[in-house]
């Protein structure tokens, strides 16, 4: 077997991981080692460059037919804590944001019982008619996938509509963790493995950008978490359709998992260091600063992390109700800049397709 130093040493020389080889280096390499080949990865992509966005969220309704263990947002229907917005609600929401300068919209929200893929083209038209050169990145896979299907029709055929209407990308969620026996535990009744991937190759097909997530510091293993990447890893092989991978910590407040605790920040960084090792063909690595709080996300800019999302505008509640640090997630241009110098890279601002932006 080799050695961890051995590992390392063919990563700088431009080799791939093997399966094996990443299990090596994630549990024997200093993290220091790790952040070291994690940042030549990343300026070998991008530079000095770290990259942010002016966007916020709209998330229409935590309903969901779902009931997800690790989960803290879902409430069933006629729940006190439910919300449902009305599209005229809705509408006011994204009028909010008319002249501030974002350039993304991002919806998710909960898997309605009720609300089909005609209502949810219905809300991209009236976003679009507002905002008309923002960019719209719609629906986890999940959410697609059960209005596609509930319409009787195929993920083309459903995804096709939903351009048509003016959706631009996909996030990456409802990927949690792609080993099938593990997520039959965490979340038996949700949409599977399978039909996230299907959703995101037929959307590629389709000139669609997407992201990427992995939900890590539950009830996984290290093994799993390779498992995931490489799964993704050979999907961008496939199309090359991923724009960013984000890692996602659990949190564990508010939900039936609870006693679990959470995962030390020393795995956090290196669970980021090694998904940039790993996804050597994906262009971006994500440190989502709503769910790490801005503390750790600033860390994570020394471990290979090139993106921190954006602006956000306490427009989610996703992390929020797990319990995040930001009750209220709002982070500032000139905050978003600040942190990016204090570690030595340079902040730029980019669109939903990484396009830079020229006002830095």
């Amino acid at each position: 077997m080799k050695s961890w130093e051995e590992i390392a040493a063919q990563v700088e020389q431009g080799e791939r991981l093997s399966a094996e080889d990443a299990l090596v280096l994630w549990r024997e390499a200093p993290l220091w080692r790790l952040g070291e080949l994690a940042v030549g990865r990343k300026r070998e992509v991008s530079g000095d460059k770290v990259f942010y966005n002016r966007n916020f969220h709209l998330e229409p309704t935590n309903v969901c037919v779902f009931n997800c263990k690790f989960c803290s947002y879902r409430r069933p229907v006629g729940s006190a804590e439910a919300w449902d917005y009305t599209m005229d609600e809705m509408e006011q929401i994204v009028m909010g944001y008319k002249d501030k300068g974002v350039t993304e919209v991002h919806i998710v929200g909960g898997v309605h019982p009720h609300h089909d893929i005609y209502y949810y083209c219905e809300l991209i038209r009236r976003v679009k008619a507002i905002l008309r050169d923002v960019a719209v990145k719609a629906f986890t896979a999940i959410e697609l996938s059960y209005m596609i299907h509930k319409a009787g029709l195929s993920t083309e055929e459903g995804l096709r509509l939903l351009i048509e209407a003016g959706m631009e990308a996909i996030p990456g969620g409802g990927a949690e963790i792609f080993d099938e026996e593990l997520r039959a535990k965490i979340c038996p009744d949700k949409g599977s493995t399978a039909e996230w991937f299907d959703v995101h190759r037929t959307a590629h097909k389709l000139g669609l950008t997407t992201n990427a997530t992995m939900l890590y510091g539950h009830i996984e293993s290290v093994e799993h978490r390779i498992d995931h990447l490489m799964r993704l890893r050979t999907l961008q092989d496939e199309t090359g359709g991923l724009n960013a991978f984000i890692p996602l910590k659990y949190r564990n407040f508010g939900n039936s998992m609870s006693e679990i605790g959470e995962v030390a920040v020393t795995d956090d960084l290196r669970t980021l260091a090694m998904s940039r090792l790993i996804l050597d063909n994906v262009p971006h690595i994500k440190a989502y600063w709503v769910m790490y709080g801005k503390q750790t996300t600033e860390m994570a800019l020394a471990f290979g992390a090139d993106d921190i999302d954006g602006t956000i505008d306490d427009s989610t509640k996703i992390y929020s109700m797990a319990g995040a640090d930001d009750q209220r997630p709002r982070m500032s241009v000139d905050e978003m800049r600040q942190m990016v110098a204090r570690v030595g890279f340079r902040a730029v601002e980019r669109d939903t397709f990484y396009n830079e932006i020229e006002n830095n």
